[in-house]
């Protein structure tokens, strides 16, 4: 007995072991694999996701730092019973009730989850996004670091009308994209994907990476009325310009942004200038003498209270929201 006593996990062999987490929902299982190596190796095996059920399932799936198998969204329920057979069903969400269990009506999928989030998933690819589409209540798509999204599998699966009435994620209110970490992988700048074809999608979110080049689409968003731009360097022009395109915006938020203070490059007289260019980029937005009372203020050089009257003029009906912004000081 005092042997037995003092076994653990750890001499069990790894076939018993990945039995044993079968009975684990994913949430459990993303959990597991944050104990040690060894558990992360058994959490990566592929059969432990050989049947995953969710379609008994609604709310909230959210999936932080794991390992997917291709086919980990389209997989439908068999006869297995979840739990086992490496079979995890419990994907952390909100249980439905027992009368409306598996009787998903109007539904082709039969999956009743409204909020997907994906945080830290690199193995979230193209196919995955375009198996999303035949979830007819998923709502909210929170994509983080999901580095092998690219702009066609994004544009592919935008809300479009056909001719048996629409198709793609027709149902998506919301969507953020946004990449920040894991240096090295190769950038696909999925926000590429954004643009005329879009229906339905009101409130966008961009991160990171993924900030430039989604602002040069969102312009083409017309059902857009919310906008956040996060964890990025922007410049003021490149900002007025944007919205300058989009002027149904009524959230304009802005959270941990650095702002690049405003450059005036050399320029010769009669050389490189374009008046009706200049007047666009600075009259438009707050009027020549309101930027030029803005320089002679103490907060002349501080990009954020200038673009904060540049933007009230250019957008009158839109919230504006800064939150932890700050100035990129540059040494020279």
């Amino acid at each position: 007995m005092e042997d037995f006593r003092v076994w653990n996990l750890d001499y069990f062999p790894e076939n018993i072991l990945i039995d044993i987490l079968s009975y684990l929902g994913v949430r459990e299982l993303v959990r597991a694999g944050r104990v040690c190596e060894r558990w992360k190796r058994l959490v990566k095996d592929q059969r432990l996701w050989r049947l995953v059920d969710l379609t008994a399932w609604k709310g909230v799936l959210e999936l932080r730092g794991c390992e997917l198998p291709p086919s980990f969204f389209n997989l439908t329920p068999g006869s297995e019973s979840p739990g086992h057979g490496g079979a995890p069903s419990n994907v952390g969400a909100q249980q439905p009730e027992p009368s409306t269990a598996g009787k998903r009506t109007g539904s082709s999928s039969g999956v009743g989850i409204e909020r997907l989030v994906l945080n830290n998933v690199p193995s979230f690819t193209d196919q995955h996004l375009q198996s999303l589409t035949s979830w007819d209540r998923l709502s909210r798509l929170e994509l983080r670091d999901t580095f092998r999204v690219t702009a066609n599998g994004l544009r592919s699966c935008a809300a479009k009308h056909s001719g048996s009435g629409l198709e793609g994620l027709s149902k998506l209110k919301f969507l953020e994209i946004g990449i920040t970490g894991r240096q090295g992988y190769q950038l696909q700048m999925a926000s590429l994907g954004l643009g005329s074809g879009w229906l339905g999608l009101e409130e966008l979110s961009l991160g990171g990476k993924e900030v430039g080049p989604g602002l040069l689409c969102a312009s083409r968003l017309k059902d857009l009325h919310s906008l956040c731009l996060w964890a990025c360097t922007l410049s003021e022009m490149q900002v007025l310009r944007s919205c300058r395109m989009i002027r149904q915006l009524r959230k304009l938020e802005f959270l941990e942004v650095f702002f690049q203070p405003k450059q005036a490059p050399p320029r010769v007289d009669g050389e490189g200038s374009d008046p009706e260019e200049e007047e666009r980029d600075s009259g438009e937005a707050a009027g020549a003498n309101e930027e030029e009372d803005g320089r002679k203020r103490p907060d002349g050089n501080d990009p954020i209270p200038r673009l904060q009257r540049s933007l009230a003029a250019l957008l009158p009906h839109c919230t504006l929201v800064f939150t932890n912004c700050s100035v990129q000081i540059n040494s020279d």
